[in-house]
């Protein structure tokens, strides 16, 4: 049995809408990448920042969830496996790809959230709005 572990976990946001595609066998497959920010202090006390790319690719039925759901700028948790996959280039080189096989999502702002930056909130109503003056007793 073996003792070891490869999780990762990252929230961040999208760099870019979401690529969809399906494989030769129809297994919907979503790749996005997403900036996952750091900050600190140097010894100097100076605030510095740091941004990591991170590239996302999703299968199935999660794939089209993001797909449909995410684009530029969408916050997300995502969680999953870390695989190193080999392939060749056009001259026959061989290349290595890091990536995260994403096995949950959850999106950190829903529709409301940007939507509620460039919508003004309706008025509030009251219970009593729906009332005609006829209908009040007294």
């Amino acid at each position: 049995m073996s003792n070891d572990l490869n999780l990762c976990q990252f929230i961040g946001r999208l760099g870019k809408d979401p690529e969809t595609s399906a494989t030769p066998s129809g297994t919907t497959v979503t790749k996005v990448s997403i900036a996952v920010g750091e900050q600190w202090k140097d010894k100097a006390g100076q605030k510095k920042e740091s941004t990591t790319w991170v590239s996302v690719v999703a299968f199935g039925k999660l794939a089209e969830i993001m797909g449909q759901y995410l684009k530029k700028g969408s916050k997300v948790y995502l969680s999953g496996k870390m695989s190193t996959r080999k392939w060749q280039d056009k001259s026959g080189q061989d290349r290595y790809t890091t990536e995260i096989i994403a096995g949950d999502m959850q999106m950190l702002e829903g529709r409301s959230d940007s939507q509620a930056k460039a919508e003004p909130k309706p008025a509030e109503t009251s219970a009593f709005d729906n009332f005609d003056s006829e209908d009040i007793p007294f």
